[in-house]
């Protein structure tokens, strides 16, 4: 019964503020305080506020929280207890795929070779030293 009266106040107080604002020319702000004013109302008349001063006032609801609580913590502790006996799932991702046992090689994305063909050797970038390209154009130009 409480909750509802200073639910309406809210909304009444809201409402007048914004009946103020729209009197200064402020139409969209108006508007937002209007709708933000009409919430306290809307979550009266559907029950929420009942349902919540239920909930807040009742031993029973907190003993649920406190079961709810306990399964999660015994979830984590179990799911860290099997972490712990199976390895760190982490180190294993991380590490090459030749390092982990039963890894498959990658596939090749290039086209199967015929076999008169031979791989073309791969092409190897520039070394950090290697700048004879980059000094031919510079002499080039004269720099």
């Amino acid at each position: 019964m409480i909750a509802e009266t200073v639910c309406s106040a809210v909304s009444a107080a809201g409402l007048g503020i914004a009946v103020v604002t729209a009197y200064r020319r402020r139409f969209l702000s108006a508007a937002r305080i209007a709708a933000y004013s009409l919430v306290p109302v809307g979550l009266v008349m559907t029950g929420v506020v009942g349902w919540l001063a239920d909930t807040a006032f009742s031993p029973t609801a907190w003993a649920g929280f406190g079961v709810l609580g306990a399964a999660w913590l015994l979830f984590t502790g179990i799911r860290a207890v099997e972490r712990r006996r199976t390895g760190a799932p982490g180190k294993e991702r991380r590490a090459a795929p030749e390092a982990r046992p039963g890894a498959a090689a990658p596939t090749s994305s290039a086209p199967a070779l015929r076999g008169d063909q031979r791989p073309a050797a791969p092409r190897s970038s520039p070394a950090g030293d290697d700048f004879s390209d980059i000094e031919a154009i510079l002499k080039k130009h004269g720099i």
